[in-house]
């Protein structure tokens, strides 16, 4: 169903050998498919074959061959993903790539970084991340901060919007199912001289199911419902010039329970993001040049009815870029990316009490600049061979200069074969809520992350046959964790920063190292209409902090094991039939391993029929048999399900 890109350290070299009469076609049909894919998670449109790090690519075809809502349940299906979620659609959902932490993954969605300053890791909620008006998705894998800064130590999930190939085009998809669900997605655009323009827009209503789970005696259903519009437009002001500008913007509500059972609470969430670049290219278009400016806020607001004071919290995160970026075609197989950049992140937030007679608490605020340079080389030395390096220099303004590097190379050989093999380092500052918010710590220092992989795949049969695994291996020093503080706790950190005689719930420290390694392998076959793909992800990832009592243990809800598989069949007449499974080991819910969260198997599926060259009906069955399962204790996740809508694409 999905083509997965994934690279190995498993060595294929008998397979190979099994076919050298056919070596110089399928090196050939190889090279072609990779031109086919060009990636921008690399900051550039770089072709799939010149990037050293592992990489999915879900293009829109296979978008809407999943039928898919969320782009969460697009991630879960693709190598290395694991994904937590506090009950049903809408509420709070944690993706972590490679075992790193939730907050380790930087959202791109159109060139713009979306992330939320005055959350408490200072990440991305994927709770409202839907396909919407997605033509792209990219997954890019290990620490990529050499061009996108802080935050990508575990990877970069790269978001593209579709944009006008004619003069008018437009496209919709609507659909309803189990517990009053209904979305509805549609989108127009077109191309007319110089203008490039496109504007989208999505609804999607949930009754939901009670976030706190049935197992344990949630019975109140926690709905949600969510509202986002996305537009671009690129004018070409000459051959050589062109204004780009685009925005995103989406409103929610969801309910939500607390880990102990039902409650009436329900949370109000706003993003935005705004952005405005002029583009230039210069000698013959060898000097390519973007100069910008990007905003984006993220607005939440948690409130329950049934309080004296309705609203319990409250906080607004924004973030200010400038940045320039150039790419310059040095020489024939010689390719440079440089660029600098400068962020601004703002965050307020506050608890109230639900008292009356207890005071509104002032705002925590806080503020950070980061001014950083960057630049990558890359070199293909001979044909076949590409060897990029990069450098990055970040400016903190509390943690002062931080230099970066990353190396690798990928080698394309005339038997089919890929080899890649990469290293990359990171680093994370403190988030403004780790540093000044009611569990705040200005004594934190910056977290730290070295990590490589190597891989090889191979394409057999002109590509009808592509097997691969990567082996990867990561280590994150200085990380921050919340740390519980007891009663009777003599702990100066234990009480509010100069307040010594008022204790507060805990607070935040660098106490933590982080192992992780292991090995991801897929592989897809395509023969006429039929197609099968699957892929296996093994990933330890531990508690290495010396001294504690969590030393040597699994780090929470990361699956050892997890697994993917999907078969799908297009009959001549216009109907497409398929089914994907998805496997996941047992994981524990806590850093000490005494709670245990079992595996789960679920399995799904689909039909999509042609009824006509541009509209089809679709319908699919989710977790069929029902499976029974938490990804966080206590938590509910959704049981048997079934949707079905049309899809137009004009």
């Amino acid at each position: 169903m999905f083509k997965f890109v994934v690279r190995s350290s498993i060595s294929l070299a008998t397979l190979a050998a099994a076919l050298p009469a056919h070596a110089e076609e399928v090196a050939n049909a190889v090279a072609a498919e990779a031109d086919s894919i060009v990636v921008t998670a690399t900051r550039a449109p770089v072709a799939l074959d010149e990037i050293p790090a592992t990489i999915t690519v879900l293009d829109k075809a296979a978008i809407d061959r999943s039928q898919d809502i969320g782009a969460t349940e697009l991630l879960l299906r693709t190598p290395g993903i694991t994904v937590s979620r506090n009950g049903g659609y809408g509420t709070s959902t944690s993706l972590r790539i490679r075992g790193a932490e939730s907050d380790h993954t930087v959202v791109v969605i159109d060139g713009v970084k979306m992330n939320d300053p005055a959350s408490a890791g200072g990440g991305y909620n994927f709770a409202n991340l839907l396909v919407g008006d997605s033509e792209r998705i990219e997954i890019l894998r290990g620490p990529q901060s050499i061009l996108w800064g802080s935050q990508a130590i575990g990877g970069v999930v790269n978001i593209v919007s579709a944009q006008p190939q004619k003069a008018l085009e437009g496209s919709f998809d609507i659909e309803a199912g189990s517990r009053e669900t209904v979305s509805a997605r549609a989108a127009i655009g077109g191309r007319t001289g110089p203008l490039s323009w496109r504007i989208g827009g999505q609804t999607f209503h949930t009754g939901g199911i009670s976030a706190y789970a049935a197992s344990f005696g949630g019975t109140e259903k926690d709905g949600y419902r969510n509202t986002s519009l996305t537009g671009r437009a690129t004018f070409d002001l000459a051959d050589n010039v062109s204004v780009d500008v685009r925005g995103h913007y989406s409103s929610a509500r969801f309910d939500f329970d607390s880990t102990s059972g039902d409650t009436f609470d329900y949370g109000l969430n706003k993003e935005w993001l705004g952005y405005a670049g002029l583009n230039f290219d210069l000698l013959q278009g060898r000097f390519r040049n973007r100069i910008a400016y990007s905003q984006t806020e993220t607005v939440r607001d948690n409130l329950n009815p049934t309080r004296a004071r309705t609203l319990s919290f409250e906080s607004e995160g924004q973030n200010k870029r400038w940045e320039y970026q150039g790419s310059f075609d040095i020489a024939r197989g010689v390719t440079s990316i440089f660029g600098v950049e400068n962020e601004r992140s703002d965050f307020r937030s506050r608890s109230l009490s639900a008292s009356l007679t207890t005071p509104v608490p002032a705002f925590a605020t806080g503020r950070a600049e980061i001014t950083s340079a960057y630049g990558q080389l890359s070199v293909e030395p001979v044909d076949g061979l590409t060897i990029n390096g990069g450098v990055r220099y970040d400016d903190h303004d509390r943690y002062g200069g931080q230099t970066l590097f990353a190396a690798g190379g990928v080698w394309r050989l005339s038997t089919g074969t890929i080899i890649r093999a990469s290293y990359g380092e990171g680093f994370k500052a403190p988030t403004l809520y780790q540093l000044f918010s009611e569990y705040g710590n200005i004594a934190l220092d910056p977290e730290q992350a070295k990590g490589w992989e190597a891989g090889v795949e191979q394409h057999l049969w002109d590509s009808k046959l592509v097997v691969g695994a990567t082996w990867f291996d990561r280590t994150t020093t200085n990380q921050i964790i919340f740390n519980s503080c007891t009663s009777a706790s003599t702990n100066l950190l234990c009480f509010v920063p100069g307040r010594p005689t008022v204790r507060r719930s805990g607070f935040y420290s660098n106490v933590s190292r982080g192992e992780a390694h292991g090995v991801e392998a897929s592989g897809a076959l395509k023969l006429g209409g039929l197609t099968l793909d699957g892929n296996y992800s093994w990933i330890v990832a531990e508690d290495r902090s010396p001294g504690t009592a969590n030393f040597g243990k699994t780090l929470p809800r990361r699956p050892r094991h997890a697994a993917n598989a999907s078969v799908s069949y297009a009959l001549p007449f216009g109907l497409d039939l398929g089914a994907a499974l998805r496997w996941s080991g047992a994981s524990f819910d806590n850093a000490a391993n005494t709670t245990r969260l079992d595996d789960y198997t679920l399995v799904d599926l689909r039909a999509e029929y042609r009824l006509s060259d541009n509209v089809r009906f679709f319908a699919r069955a989710e977790n069929v048999f029902d499976e029974q399962y938490m990804t966080a204790f206590r938590y509910g996740t959704l049981g048997r399900s079934f949707y079905a809508g049309f899809r137009g694409r004009f």
